[in-house]
């Protein structure tokens, strides 16, 4: 059952693809190196730390923020992450029917502009999301490229399911496969710089104490 706790209407929207941080369902090829329980404790510490950063830059900016997340209930996420957040629950299915699923209530609530991003590339940070919001004006699509392959955001203008229909989801051909259906539909692509997400244990260093020890959330 799909539960949305707080929503808006506004021309630019950045959503967030979170998991909620259980043990032994999340992260769970970092689990061999961290436990089951710093595993969930790494997710956690990275979603936090994304929403401290896009909290305030979504409400400088006047840009929608989403958490969509999956597992955990919509009454743990509001007491993990508080009330002031629009969250709700990701659809079944694959990554990519879970975005058709975002991006389709997005665009359909008014949305002129629409960014997600995932919750595991701490070095993710404003200006990435300022650059893609602007490429918009000139482009169908704006990628950022993951370094194993995949991508850590994608931005569109308007809705086109094209993009997240059969791409091999969890592979390092996602970034290629999504960019060759945009060639194929002439769609106009551009592509920000390359960042690293932390899905695998060699990932780890790029996670740095100092983050782990911000304040507590909210």
């Amino acid at each position: 059952m799909l539960q949305s706790v707080h929503s808006q209407t506004v021309s630019d929207c950045l959503i967030i693809f979170t998991r909620y941080p259980q043990a032994g369902q999340t992260k769970t090829r970092l689990i061999p190196a961290l436990g089951a329980a710093g595993a969930a404790s790494l997710q956690r510490q990275m979603t936090e730390h994304l929403l401290r950063q896009f909290q305030p830059f979504c409400t400088e900016k006047q840009i929608g923020l989403q958490v969509h997340f999956a597992g955990g209930s919509a009454a743990q996420m509001l007491h993990w992450l508080g009330p002031d957040l629009s969250l709700t629950s990701q659809c079944g299915g694959n990554l990519g029917e879970k975005l058709i699923f975002a991006l389709t209530q997005t665009f359909a609530k008014g949305t002129a502009r629409a960014v997600v991003i995932g919750s595991d590339c701490p070095t993710l940070s404003g200006h990435e999301i300022d650059q893609a919001l602007k490429q918009l004006d000139s482009h169908d699509v704006v990628l950022g490229p993951a370094a194993d392959g995949g991508y850590y955001l994608i931005a569109l203008r308007a809705m086109h399911r094209c993009l997240f229909e059969d791409i091999p989801w969890g592979t390092d051909r996602v970034l290629a496969a999504t960019r060759a259906i945009a060639h194929n539909h002439q769609l106009s692509v551009f592509q920000l710089s390359v960042l690293t997400d932390i899905d695998r244990p060699e990932d780890l260093p790029i996670w740095e104490a100092p983050q782990a020890l911000a304040e507590p959330f909210p």
